[in-house]
């Protein structure tokens, strides 16, 4: 019996405007009315989720999501942090000094401020375009505090530009830190062995739920951890070729109610 649906936003929640569809947003909320805990899982800060979860009725106490992919979980009422874990602050700067070496933008994350570092300045991050409703300030390595909590480094710019560079990323980089592609313009870097499916074993260790009382959904290379971890995964139809192979279960598209599809399959169905 499956007591959480861990989800994914982007090509999976939510369509290609940007927005949860009727089916989707209705079979979320007969499985929460029959007690299943839903829980976004994402690689962004929850103040770029609230509005998803305002619209999702998720803000309530015991409603929980999993941000800065699996670096943070958090109770969507208070935002309070139950676990954590961060780059530290010579992490931030190697990752700082690659993108100067490798002519990419460097955006770092520190709980909701963005910190915009120049790392490049001939290759402008577009990151403010796919989060909008984050807190963006300008600043310089050196005027970066050691002491902050730093959540993530990204790396957002055109598809074609940012494949390319991708190939240069060393070996030694790779091996020191969780490298992934979590949009086909967005590019992360977290601490090694933090993914969504660590967050997801923190809370459902404090909840007492079992793996294979999960469903995890999703579509792209950072969905694979939980998607593995969990008793029944996900793939939409949209998903990459790696998630599709990966997956227990294919669902429809982003842009077919494929959430809806797969819960009143599999949760509501009662199987």
């Amino acid at each position: 019996m499956i007591k959480l649906i861990a989800i994914d936003l982007d090509g999976t929640l939510l369509n290609n405007k940007k927005e949860v569809s009727a089916a989707n947003k209705a079979a979320l909320a007969k499985a929460k009315e029959q007690g299943v805990k839903i829980v976004i899982c994402t690689g962004r800060p929850l103040r770029a989720i609230r509005p998803y979860l305002k619209e999702l009725n998720l803000e309530e106490p015991g409603d929980y999501s999993i941000t800065f992919n699996g670096g943070l979980v958090q109770a969507n009422d208070t935002g309070e942090v139950m676990e954590k874990a961060a780059l530290s602050f010579d992490q931030v700067k190697e990752l700082l000094q690659l993108g100067r070496e490798l002519s990419l933008p460097i955006d770092v994350l520190s709980e909701e401020i963005v910190w915009i570092v120049p790392t490049d300045p001939e290759h402008p991050s577009i990151y403010r375009q796919l989060n909008p409703l984050l807190d963006y300030r300008d600043t310089t390595e050196a005027a970066l505090d050691p002491s902050a909590l730093y959540n993530k480094i990204v790396v957002a710019y055109e598809q074609g530009y940012l494949d390319q560079q991708i190939t240069k990323i060393p070996a030694s980089i790779r091996a020191k830190y969780e490298v992934i592609k979590t949009r086909d313009v967005l590019l992360e870097f977290m601490p090694k062995g933090i993914t969504k499916a660590y967050g997801i074993q923190l809370l459902i260790e404090d909840l007492g739920i079992e793996p294979g009382e999960v469903m995890a959904i999703g579509d792209e290379e950072n969905d694979l951890p939980m998607i593995e971890f969990a008793g029944i995964g996900v793939a939409m139809e949209n998903a990459v070729p790696q998630v599709k192979a990966t997956a227990d279960v294919l669902t429809a598209s982003n842009e077919a109610d494929g959430v809806a599809q797969v819960i009143e399959k599999y949760v509501l169905g009662g199987r």
